[in-house]
């Protein structure tokens, strides 16, 4: 096992980047941005799933507007937003209400995740260099779990397809803890598990909702770039640590 990874490979220890985070300027690379605030080692990871680790959001752009239409009714131009910060219960909740749907939350969830669910079975791969960086991360002795909005069945159909299940010790999904990631909850509990340092245990996401609420908790966040994210992107970049470009460079640890 080797030894806690540092910032280093991003360029947060070298000694110039030292001058520059003293005087609270970010540092930029070809692979990312580490802002004075990162600490600088990494003792835990809190990864979300969607748009973090799986290349997955493509398949949830319109899944929502999809199921709706199906039932004979125009969505609203907002509710990919809604999507993007709810449960799946919580966003048939907000369907059922807002269009008087009358099946029931169960048959809502049933109905929007059956135009989804056979990609996590068969089609929704990593992003570029996930394996590799969890690897690294695993031989490093980064304690790693994941905390994601997705369905678990879901979240282990892909984890286990991709082989990649094995590098957590925890799935934690926001429907079993009762609480959307515009809550802390989903990371206070995933914290609880890893029994690392707050202070050094990265929250890996991709959306700003949860961005703002692993920041609010005192998280350092590690901002993972995703197109479907790009409208939020400087919002995100003023709460984030570090911005990764892609997970490239962990392959320099």
């Amino acid at each position: 096992m080797g030894s806690i990874p540092t910032l280093d490979f991003i360029g947060a220890n070298t000694p110039a980047a030292a001058d520059q985070l003293a005087e609270e300027t970010a540092i930029e690379t070809a692979h990312g941005i580490v802002w004075p605030s990162a600490p600088q080692c990494v003792h835990g990871a809190i990864f979300d799933l969607d748009g973090t680790l799986l290349d997955s959001m493509p398949w949830w752009d319109d899944l929502g507007e999809r199921y709706l239409r199906s039932l004979g009714k125009t969505p609203e131009p907002n509710i990919r937003y809604h999507f993007k910060r709810l449960t799946m219960e919580g966003s048939a909740h907000y369907m059922k209400e807002t269009y008087g749907l009358e099946q029931s939350i169960e048959e809502i969830c049933t109905g929007v995740m059956s135009g989804i669910e056979f990609a996590y079975r068969d089609c929704i791969q990593c992003k570029p260099s996930v394996v590799d960086m969890l690897e690294t991360l695993s031989n490093a002795g980064v304690a790693m779990c994941v905390a994601t909005a997705t369905r678990r069945d879901c979240a282990l159909a892909a984890l286990e397809r991709l082989d990649i299940l094995k590098y957590f010790s925890a799935l934690f999904t926001c429907t079993e803890v009762g609480a959307s990631k515009t809550e802390p909850d989903i990371f206070e509990l995933a914290l609880s598990h890893l029994s690392t340092p707050r202070e050094t245990t990265f929250v890996f996401e991709d959306s700003l909702h949860a961005i703002e609420t692993a920041h609010a908790a005192a998280f350092p966040v590690m901002l993972i770039d995703e197109p479907a994210s790009a409208g939020d992107a400087k919002a995100c970049q003023a709460l984030a640590d570090v911005r990764l470009k892609n997970f490239t460079a962990f392959s320099t640890l």
